[in-house]
């Protein structure tokens, strides 16, 4: 993917980063699902291939102090976090426009 990448930039390919990159052309959508019992789910989906998801639900994980899984470019968290999941995408280089709270 860099290959494409530096043809479409014009940048060496030892200067293009994919990942990030790409991060600001994807579109993440954050939403709040329950579950049974009434437990609630922050759902983070729009993800694709060229993202570390798992290193990214790690550091969420951390950051937030919940549990939560990574699985098909989707990432769960256990509990209500839209706000602060937001924040934090921002602060990982993720673009304001391309994120949408549900």
């Amino acid at each position: 993917m860099a290959k494409d990448l530096k043809d479409v930039i014009g940048l060496p390919e030892d200067l293009v980063d994919a990942e990030a990159f790409s991060r600001e052309q994807l579109k993440l959508k954050i939403r709040v699902d329950k579950r049974k019992f009434g437990r609630l789910v922050t759902i983070i989906t729009g993800f694709d291939d060229s993202i570390d998801i798992k290193g990214l639900a790690k550091r969420l994980k951390k950051k937030l102090g919940c549990g939560g899984t990574a699985y098909d470019n989707t990432i769960e968290l256990q509990g209500d976090h839209r706000r602060k999941v937001k924040e934090f995408l921002l602060e990982e280089g993720f673009k304001e426009e391309n994120i949408e709270v549900l």
